[in-house]
């Protein structure tokens, strides 16, 4: 019997001493939600959550890119609706114009509607979403992933002349006036091809907002995918956690008492004494 060592009670002291950093361990990964609550606990995992995580924050602002480009291709939309009625009325004005039972007084008012029509498909034309030109003659280019690739939209351009001859000879009060006959029959042609150049423009709208929708979803399953995959890496399992916490509670509770029990074992040697 030895006094002046007592090794059952440095063995379980160390015992103790290791299932209260698992009782530590198991309340700080309880409590924070996550499995890598320092470096140590997974360096490899924390390097690829690390990197997970700054994919899902540019994904999800290459959503948000896309969702703001779909805002401005529907403010288009929009806008060339309004201009297909202002258009849709003008034609029936050429053709009221040319009714030969009406007088040049008659025809005059019918102008004053014509040409209020042409100014407010001129006004349409400058118009901005946030500053940004909403019929400009080139593309816009969108950010539609976390590698900031980007596709260019189609252009949607109002007032070339080269992209949108009958919208551009609307503007040009002095051809297409409809004082006269022969001047609303001008007239009818320009706006006739301004309707036509009107349904190019909205189909290739209607195909940006398509692409934008699908480029939304791609986007979206993405983000899914990226954020199971770094759950299962750093998210703590609650049912298993809790478990192993259950576990290193008991042994916290059984090591202390065993090693108070280990502390007593010398005072044996006192009855050998005496």
């Amino acid at each position: 019997m030895i006094i002046n060592t007592n090794t059952s009670a440095a063995k379980a002291s160390r015992l103790l001493a290791e299932s209260s950093q698992k009782l530590g361990e198991s309340l700080a990964r309880l409590s924070s939600g996550s499995k890598i609550v320092n470096a140590s606990d997974d360096a490899a995992g924390l390097a690829q959550v690390l990197k997970l995580d700054a994919q899902l924050r540019r994904t999800h602002a290459a959503r948000a890119n896309v969702g703001n480009a779909t805002s401005l291709s529907q403010t288009q939309d929009g806008f060339l609706q309004k201009v297909q009625n202002a258009l849709d009325r003008m034609s029936e004005l050429t053709v009221l114009s040319q009714d030969v039972t009406k007088s040049t007084t008659d025809r005059s008012n019918y102008s004053v509607e014509f040409t209020q029509l042409q100014n407010y498909i001129s006004d349409i034309g400058s118009k901005n979403f946030n500053g940004v030109t909403l019929f400009a003659s080139s593309g816009l280019a969108v950010t539609i992933d976390s590698d900031a690739s980007k596709f260019t939209m189609n252009a949607v351009d109002m007032t070339s002349a080269t992209t949108a001859t009958g919208l551009a000879d609307i503007y040009n009060s002095s051809t297409s006036a409809i004082t006269t006959t022969t001047s609303a029959a001008s007239a009818l042609s320009n706006v006739q091809t301004a309707i036509q150049n009107l349904a190019d423009m909205r189909a290739k709208v209607g195909a940006n907002i398509q692409r934008l929708n699908l480029t939304d979803q791609a986007v979206h399953i993405l983000n899914e995918n990226l954020s199971a995959a770094n759950s299962r890496i750093k998210d703590v399992d609650v049912a298993n956690e809790s478990t192993a916490y259950a576990r290193a509670n008991i042994l916290v509770q059984s090591g202390t008492a065993m090693l108070t029990q280990a502390n007593v074992l010398p005072q044996s040697a006192l009855r050998l004494i005496g």
